[in-house]
């Protein structure tokens, strides 16, 4: 664990969201909810809201650059996150920069496709995406189109599809893979495959029936970062991750955000969220719900 007078930084590299549910706003709000220190680098600002996007500008590369030089001369960045990146030469600029820098933790939210199903990324940037990016990740955090989109498979429509992508996303060049699978929704639950080199985890809670899951992916990836951030094992911070989001969503109708698909609710504790301390008593804090591992 970081020592209690070290503050866990965390740098969120992504796009803006307008309506604040996704992108930079929802990784500020988790890793402060979270308990660490949220910096952030903006890659491209988008027109959205709850009901779609309606437009996209992307940041200058030497701008994107700038601000990264800026937080990394300055702030003692312990894991970055990495969300909407809009266009190959920001990829380029962000993989060049990392690879200068050598944060310790890096999760990657390959972030290609918003709740409402507009298209964030350029279809000609995921070729560059795998090849510069995901082999510096700790973890990425694909949702199903994402992972269909990295492994060129067709979109999985039940839990046992879902499992036939393991092998696929071990094939690409990176470390470990969080396959998200909130996608189902004729499951009865929300089940998430850790994927590492020698083992699945399985972590399972029961699916909450909302259309407030705006960000999600966003908040969850997010949280994993700042767990890593404060020094638990890459398990723990999954696990710690999937409990949070879990809650957010919970709760997310409790807020009354928009027509569309409202964000989660990120503040749902009302103050400081603190976490198990280990995997195993994650289950002891879930009030409505629980999360279920088992191993491959």
């Amino acid at each position: 664990m970081t020592a209690k007078n070290s503050t866990p930084i965390v740098l969120t590299i992504a796009g803006s969201d307008s309506s604040g549910g996704a992108g930079i706003q929802a990784d500020i709000k988790a890793i402060s909810a979270t308990d660490s220190y949220a910096c952030s680098v903006i890659t491209a600002l988008t027109a959205q809201n709850t009901q779609g996007v309606s437009g996209i500008f992307s940041i200058s590369p030497e701008f994107v650059e700038q601000q990264i030089d800026a937080v990394f001369n300055d702030l003692n960045v312990q894991a970055v996150k990495i969300g909407m990146l809009s266009d190959v030469q920001i990829i380029k600029t962000v993989a060049r920069k990392l690879r200068q820098y050598k944060p310790k933790h890096l999760v990657i939210d390959p972030v290609m496709v918003a709740t409402s199903g507009d298209l964030l990324l350029e279809k000609q940037a995921i070729t560059t995406l795998k090849t510069l990016l995901l082999p510096l990740a700790e973890i990425i955090t694909p949702n199903l189109p994402e992972a269909a989109a990295l492994t060129g498979e067709p979109i999985p429509k039940t839990e046992s599809e879902m499992n036939a992508l393991i092998g696929k996303l071990r094939a690409l060049d990176t470390q470990n893979v969080l396959l998200k699978g909130g996608h189902l929704e004729s499951e009865n639950t929300s089940t998430d495959l850790l994927i590492t080199k020698d083992n699945v985890t399985r972590l399972s809670t029961p699916r909450i029936h909302t259309q407030n899951t705006h960000g999600t992916g966003c908040t969850l990836s997010s949280a994993i970062t700042s767990y890593l951030a404060q020094g638990y094992s890459l398990i723990e911070a999954v696990q710690l991750g999937k409990h949070y989001i879990t809650q957010a969503i919970l709760h997310a109708d409790e807020l009354d955000i928009g027509c569309g698909h409202g964000p989660v609710h990120h503040f749902f504790h009302g103050s400081q969220f603190i976490p198990s301390p280990t995997p195993l008593s994650i289950q002891k804090i879930i009030t409505k719900s629980q999360v279920d591992v088992e191993h491959e």
